[in-house]
């Protein structure tokens, strides 16, 4: 007996289609597949989650200086003369960052290994590359579903029936964030 669905791929195809669909539901919380590719989903989904929620507190805050431009107030960097040259303006300032432990920061990079990166477009922007962000699915399973499933122990993921697909007679499912 396997220990996985092949879902008639090839490995490459079938690790690609499930890094995609974990990435869809992480971001969305809920997404539209077929039951075989739904169980295989969630055992992933729910690794993850177990995972973030383990070491959901496992950082420590350090303070740090940055040499930051100083900007006008268009948004342009501030510039001054020093022996016939023009300079940027910095201001030194501090900030508090988290720093990962090294077992957190050893789950960022298995959680990294599973998921792809996300980027956001705004409607008004649809096909440009300006006015994009990318969304860090990471920081979100660590402050968001971490804490939120922290206290359950396992089943962070649930599979709704929805019925027969029309063209092939699949069984379709609901896979969403409990």
């Amino acid at each position: 007996m396997a220990k996985y669905r092949k879902l008639g791929r090839t490995s490459s195809q079938r690790k690609a289609l499930l890094r995609n669909q974990v990435t869809a539901l992480i971001y969305k919380g809920k997404i539209v597949t077929t039951l075989a590719r739904a169980k295989e989903v969630q055992k992933i989904a729910d690794g993850l989650i177990a995972l973030a929620a383990k070491e959901k507190d496992n950082y420590e805050k350090v303070t740090v200086s940055a040499k930051v431009p100083l900007k006008d107030k268009d948004g342009k960097r501030v510039k001054e003369v020093v022996d016939g040259k023009k300079v940027t303006k910095y201001e030194t300032i501090q900030k508090e960052i988290k720093k990962d432990l090294p077992s957190r920061l050893h789950a960022r990079h298995q959680m990294l290994k599973v998921l792809y990166p996300v980027t956001e477009v705004p409607t008004k922007n649809a096909g440009k590359k300006r006015g994009t962000k990318k969304v860090d699915l990471v920081a979100k399973l660590f402050d968001e579903y971490g804490p939120r499933y922290a206290s359950r122990k396992g089943g962070y993921t649930r599979i709704v029936k929805i019925g027969q697909r029309k063209g092939d007679g699949a069984m379709e499912v609901v896979l969403e964030l409990v």
